[in-house]
């Protein structure tokens, strides 16, 4: 198959890798500097270059921000029988997009960044794949993530977007609070110096992806939930209620355990 990958930035280098021994990739960058370390593949930089490609699968790996930007620059270049295809991390505005687009289209979130994930070693890893869209690209990208031992969700648009609320927004929130209210330690604890870990992590990703996820229209409810835990934690200590912070330990334990 002929694959278009859109964007030469971390997502877009590890699907060259995965897919360029198997098929025949392009990948389309308008920063040539990005491209010097793709290699097994063609590289573009011009619309025409793609037009000649004729692509069979296009993967937008480009920031949220980006993706309907670039599929409508792109899709007049692209034959009409390509399918397009997506890896955003919020789907927001993405399925009215390909409703009115005239292209196939399918949509799948990798669950994994380079900043955490062995990419050498997913097989703890998770992927989710849009039930709506084109029935044989869910079937390429349920072949692909299988190989990779990820284990496969189906959402619909909607449903995807509740998860990545609940599943980032409340781990990225807690991190940026951690950051924000944190003193560096002479002698830190074994529990400091993991939240340390995970916060230097988490801020080293890139500012889009922060922003997507942050961004995403249900994030607010999340965060409401957290101020609303956040308060009555705040009684429990400010009243010294050994009862009732027993009584919360036992609540939250059943969440984790």
């Amino acid at each position: 198959m002929r694959i278009l990958i859109l964007g030469a930035g971390k997502m877009g280098s590890f699907f060259v890798d995965l897919l360029s021994f198997d098929h025949e990739t392009a990948v389309y960058e308008v920063d040539v500097r990005k491209l010097r370390f793709m290699y097994n593949t063609q590289r573009f930089t011009s619309l025409q270059e793609v037009e000649a490609f004729k692509p069979e699968l296009v993967i937008n790996a480009v920031t949220l921000n980006h993706t309907i930007d670039v599929f409508e620059a792109i899709t007049p270049y692209l034959p009409k029988d390509c399918i397009l295809s997506d890896i955003a991390s919020v789907k927001t505005n993405l399925k009215e997009y390909y409703d009115r687009c005239g292209f196939r289209y399918v949509s799948t979130h990798p669950m994994f960044g380079p900043t955490f994930a062995n990419l050498g070693q997913l097989s703890n890893e998770n992927a989710i794949i849009i039930s709506e869209g084109d029935y044989m690209g869910r079937i390429f990208f349920k072949d692909i993530y299988s190989r990779l031992g990820l284990n496969i969700c189906e959402y619909t648009f909607t449903q995807h977007d509740e998860v990545v609320a609940y599943s980032l927004s409340i781990p990225f929130i807690s991190t940026f609070v951690f950051s924000a209210v944190m003193k560096h330690q002479e002698a830190p604890g074994t529990t400091f110096k993991r939240h340390l870990a995970i916060a230097k992590g988490v801020l080293s990703e890139d500012g889009n992806l922060l922003r997507e996820i942050l961004f995403n229209p249900r994030t607010p409810a999340e965060m409401d939930k957290i101020q609303n835990e956040l308060r009555n934690l705040t009684k429990i200590i400010a009243d010294k209620d050994e009862k009732a912070l027993g009584a919360y330990i036992e609540r939250i334990s059943k969440n984790i355990l």
